[in-house]
């Protein structure tokens, strides 16, 4: 599988994929996205930046993973192991739920570190819905160490933050 930077020309392929993920969240009692979020808006932000990757299959996007220096201001009273260096940060990591369960999650986390270690970042922060337990797995298997919670707006579950040293 190629993960590439996406362009705006795949913007619809890419919103499909989001509110594919959304509803299956939703679908198994994770009301982690909706409509508000991650909105066209946001994906096009991203895309604009360069910082969405991508894997597609024909025209259909599969999966994708934002990775840029971008921290939510709630970040600031995470207790981060390092903070001096020059720290990534990891957001809407998403698989199609057709492509689910068969690797594509850790593939794009790990296309996300290299890609970080690549551009001179020396850790990776993120956070992850508490409620999406696949995610935080994810996340624990790779070694990502927990290091404090923060709460976003109209979510009922905290986030826990990760972090990984490169």
């Amino acid at each position: 599988m190629n993960i590439k930077i996406a362009s705006m020309s795949e913007l619809k392929p890419i919103k499909f994929l989001y509110a594919a993920v959304a509803k299956h969240m939703k679908a198994n009692g994770i009301n982690q996205w909706g409509t508000i979020y991650p909105n066209g808006w946001v994906i096009s932000k991203d895309l604009k930046g360069g910082n969405l990757h991508a894997i597609f299959k024909e025209k259909m996007c599969t999966g994708a993973v934002v990775v840029d220096s971008n921290q939510s201001t709630k970040y600031k009273d995470v207790s981060w192991t390092e903070r001096e260096g020059k720290p990534a940060v990891i957001h809407r990591l998403a698989v199609h739920p057709d492509s689910q369960g068969k690797g594509f999650g850790k593939l794009l986390l790990m296309y996300a570190e290299q890609l970080a270690k690549s551009q001179g970042f020396t850790s990776i922060r993120l956070d992850a819905y508490m409620a999406n337990p696949a995610a935080i797995k994810m996340y624990e298997r790779a070694n990502y160490s927990p290091v404090g919670q923060i709460h976003f707006p109209m979510r009922e579950h905290p986030f826990q933050c990760f972090e990984k040293i490169l």
